[in-house]
């Protein structure tokens, strides 16, 4: 049976199911599984023609045991996850004219319009799947920066299995993504705004980290997360990369890049896997803002904790990028001791350099790149000019990256993450087209029908934040445990 562990090497080794209700190790960490499949050539070519869920099933089937979850089971749970999707194979992929050997993959054809629909819609049926097996609930915790709770909210929505608490630094993203969680109206769901957030999410984080270090507290509203640290949205965010490198490439074994908007490493984590597990990708982008967390990784060998700037690409505002940890115990021999000793020296001291070799190990394969907001626009305004094409400011971040190096790239094809639909992000639209009225693909009926609802929600200041938390999800937890599960 295949077992998971912590990154860090605490605690002991679990099934599946423990890993996935856990969210965290027992130590902190972040669980990893004991070791990652390999995929052949002969494989890949065997899954070229197949579609989103069926391709999502072979890739899942590898780090889930037959004992924990049949054949059957786990495609009704894929089948409930992708089926309220506007399209067949939940992404869909365009070949820009107007640039040689480029593609955008849409990533947000979900029903909160991000890339986050894609592994959060598989994750959360997952957990309510395990949950109703065992009658048992959770109370969910997860911090967002624009698109992970919009996301969480909308598929914890009505489930009696799951209690979702989801925190967002109020001001720092759109009205949009804040309405797609405060209109929801259901009883488990509990958005909470937090205003002076001098780190933004990344605040969030450590009350949220906090909260999971208080044993008693954690043990008595049993608290997880479904956030990007879960392994659950890792695996399931593996399908989109080999969809899209099986569509575009003339043959297995073609040479492809992929240029990622990305602040916080989940999304390229999950795509590092996938090339460690056998899909031939030769470069990712890391496309960053101003932010530059992984750049500053990625070209100097050093992470580190600077002031976090607002951008109009808010969702990769991101300073802490957690999930590198995760990736880094897979290129350092599987050494979770150096993890952990690397990974606390950087939270007491807020910075770490690597030494040679181990740069070395993890740059591999990566090419970064700091993408500024007038870039942003101007390619945002350029691609819709020439192509009738309307990028999202993470989508046009993703190309922004692309046209600083392709002297690098030997022409190769490259596929480009847009990670959310444009509506989401009106503001930054009007002002990269010098508009006062958005084009129609600029709108989407489920954020016109957002603006007539009601909201819904808790405020709070985030010098309060910790104590009021724990304040008011045990006394949620209380009131709402004796609901049956159903």
């Amino acid at each position: 049976m295949l077992k998971y562990i912590s990154n860090k090497g605490g605690g002991k080794p679990v099934n599946f199911e423990t890993a996935i209700l856990n969210g965290f190790a027992s130590d902190g960490g972040l669980y990893v599984p004991e070791k990652l499949p390999k995929i052949s050539k002969n494989e890949l070519k065997k899954w070229k023609g197949l579609g989103f869920k069926d391709l999502c099933f072979e890739i899942v089937s590898l780090f889930i045991d037959r004992e924990i979850i049949s054949s059957d089971e786990l495609k009704i749970i894929i089948d409930k996850s992708y089926d309220a999707f506007e399209v067949e194979n939940a992404v869909t992929l365009y070949k820009l004219k107007s640039r040689e050997q480029t593609y955008i993959m849409e990533l947000f054809h979900g029903p909160t319009l991000s890339f986050k629909d894609i592994g959060q819609s598989f994750l959360v049926n997952l957990l309510d799947f395990l949950l109703k097996r065992k009658k048992e609930s959770l109370s969910i915790i997860v911090a967002t920066t624009g698109d992970t709770g919009p996301a969480a909210a909308n598929y914890i929505a009505g489930k009696s299995s799951l209690d979702a608490w989801i925190l967002y630094p109020k001001g720092l993203i759109t009205e949009e993504q804040e309405r797609q969680m405060t209109t929801l109206h259901n009883n488990n769901i509990h958005p909470v705004g937090v205003y002076n957030c001098p780190e933004g999410g990344d605040d969030l984080d450590t009350v949220i980290s906090k909260l999971y270090s208080n044993k008693k507290f954690k043990k008595k509203v049993k608290l997880s997360s479904i956030n990007s640290i879960n392994w659950g949205r890792i695996i399931a965010q593996m399908t989109h990369y080999f969809y899209g490198y099986l569509k575009v490439a003339d043959y297995i074994g073609e040479d492809i890049n992929i240029s990622v908007p990305s602040g916080g490493f989940g999304n390229l984590c999950a795509g590092g896997f996938a090339r460690k597990m056998g899909l031939p990708i030769k470069n990712f982008i890391i496309a960053n803002n101003k932010n530059e967390s992984l750049n500053r990784i990625f070209r100097n060998g050093v992470i580190s904790k600077d002031k976090i700037h607002e951008t109009i690409s808010s969702a990769i505002d991101i300073i802490t990028p957690y999930n590198f940890w995760r990736y880094l115990y897979f290129c350092n021999g599987q050494n979770s001791k150096n993890i952990k000793i690397w990974s606390n020296e950087f939270e007491t001291k807020g910075e770490f350099h690597f030494d040679d070799k181990t740069f070395k190990s993890y740059r591999d394969g990566f090419l970064s790149f700091s993408v500024s907001d007038k870039s942003t626009i101007g390619t945002i305004k350029s691609i819709y000019e020439n192509e009738n094409y309307l990028l999202d400011p993470h989508g046009s971040v993703a190309i922004s990256a692309l046209n600083s190096m392709d002297e690098k790239l030997s022409h190769n094809k490259t596929i480009c993450l847009a990670t959310a639909h444009p509506a989401k992000f009106p503001k930054v639209i009007l002002k990269s087209l010098n508009k006062t009225k958005l084009p129609e693909a600029g709108k989407h009926k489920s954020i016109e029908g957002a603006k007539k609802k009601c909201q819904k929600g808790y405020h709070c200041d985030y010098s309060n934040l910790e104590k009021s938390l724990l304040n008011a999800i045990e006394t949620n937890w209380e009131r709402s445990k004796k609901i049956i599960v159903k």
